[in-house]
């Protein structure tokens, strides 16, 4: 269904991100860096056609269907909106941006793809053109996971070294 190392190398970089700007913003918390790395998935949703296909959904709702708008700007957008309203109103505007955070940086992933696959319409309904960068990996690709790995346990090594810096000014001061 998802490939798993496509899947979770977009989930290591939205955590990478969502704690590296935990640095700069204070209101990212930990859950709130979890609500990110579930935005990166988001898009991928588009493959449970896979498994459900478009024309089984179609006889349940009775209106037609298609899963491939979930992996555009716009089915993104259409996520955040739909996520922000389910979450307290003082939660609202933390959770879209974690979740746009999340959704933003599987899109720049994917558009490093190997054409075909990294070839789409991702900013649908803005314009159909599919946009592609010269690719540099494929979704099946086994080595594209270290790196995220790498880049998620550098990002959290820096975040706990400035965590126990802080920590150890605050006793030396006290």
């Amino acid at each position: 269904m998802i490939r798993v190392p496509d899947a979770l190398t977009h989930v290591l970089i939205a955590y990478a991100l969502a704690t590296a700007l935990s640095l700069r913003y204070e209101w990212i918390t930990p859950r709130l860096t979890t609500v990110a790395m579930a935005g990166a998935m988001i898009p991928d949703l588009a493959k449970l056609g896979r498994v459900i296909s478009p024309e089984t959904v179609e006889a349940v709702l009775g209106v037609p269907f298609s899963w491939q708008p979930i992996h555009t700007v716009g089915g993104g957008t259409l996520a955040i909106l739909v996520a922000s309203l389910v979450v307290r109103p003082a939660y609202r505007r933390p959770v879209a941006l974690s979740l746009t955070l999340g959704i933003g940086s599987h899109f720049v992933l994917d558009m490093f793809l190997i054409p075909p696959a990294g070839t789409f319409p991702y900013l649908w309904p803005l314009t159909d053109a599919e946009i592609a960068l010269p690719g540099l990996y494929k979704s099946g690709d086994g080595w594209i996971v270290p790196i995220g790995i790498a880049v998620a346990l550098g990002v959290q090594s820096v975040v706990r070294r400035r965590s126990l810096e802080a920590e150890s000014a605050v006793r030396t001061d006290g």
